[in-house]
């Protein structure tokens, strides 16, 4: 089951906006993650697929059209056959859905090495794009579009330089802290790559204890990804537990 919600389903449904992806009622049955890393590779595999069969055809159809023109005297100096293929070549990339298709695979690119690389799971931006929209037209008043696209200019700056300090650190276990604060046991849990979940007030359990996750932040080190956890009193059940297997 979880290999149908990681690699078929999750990989579709990785591609919408996270706004949307968090509304869907399984979305916390989806290590978005692992999703959002295939759901690139399936893209930009697609693409190229696409791609190939659209050259094929396009190609085959222009080269005809051109020797139809020749035959029918529309080049009087007569066309080779190496001219036949650049004019088709250059019609093919001159056609918008050969950029689409290598837009895709780009596309497909980015968003498996943001989901492999620094752990951010991103929607497809034509989909993204219209979640904007829509969000714009049914909430006026919350869709500030100064400040939505600084935030999103902030956001993408942010996550490329995590994504270059996270390339230059080893992946190494993670380091717990306990310590005490008054009565209550805090834990503080130090990891050189992000928690993508990991979102405060989540409930974490770490062999065996539940912990309420209160705040995190990003730090200096070799494991700048700091999250500080506050020990309850009894235990949470529930979906929304994040198990933590250690890191």
């Amino acid at each position: 089951m979880r290999l149908l919600w990681d690699f078929v389903v999750g990989p579709v449904l990785a591609m919408l906006p996270m706004r949307w992806r968090r509304l869907l009622p399984f979305a916390k049955e989806v290590e978005w993650t692992r999703a959002g890393a295939a759901s690139g590779i399936y893209e930009s595999i697609l693409a190229v697929v696409g791609l190939g069969y659209w050259y094929m055809y396009e190609m085959t159809r222009r080269i005809d059209q051109i020797m139809d023109a020749g035959m029918s005297g529309k080049f009087p100096g007569g066309i080779s056959d190496i001219q036949v293929r650049g004019a088709a070549l250059t019609l093919f990339y001159m056609s918008p859905l050969t950029w689409m298709l290598f837009y895709f695979v780009f596309e497909g690119a980015v968003r498996l090495s943001g989901a492999a690389f620094i752990e951010n799971v991103l929607g497809s931006l034509p989909l993204y794009i219209a979640e904007r929209l829509t969000f714009w037209v049914t909430r006026p008043e919350e869709a500030r579009v100064r400040e939505t696209v600084r935030e999103n200019a902030r956001s993408f700056a942010d996550s490329i330089l995590e994504w270059v300090m996270v390339a230059r650190l080893e992946d190494v276990p993670d380091e717990l802290a306990h310590m005490k604060d008054g009565d209550d046991e805090i834990l503080e849990i130090r990891g050189s790559r992000r928690k993508e979940e990991w979102v405060a007030p989540r409930i974490v359990r770490v062999e065996g204890v539940y912990y309420r996750l209160e705040e995190s932040w990003v730090g200096p080190g070799a494991r700048p990804f700091c999250y500080r956890l506050r020990r309850l009193a009894a235990g949470v059940s529930g979906r929304s537990v994040i198990l933590y297997r250690g890191g």
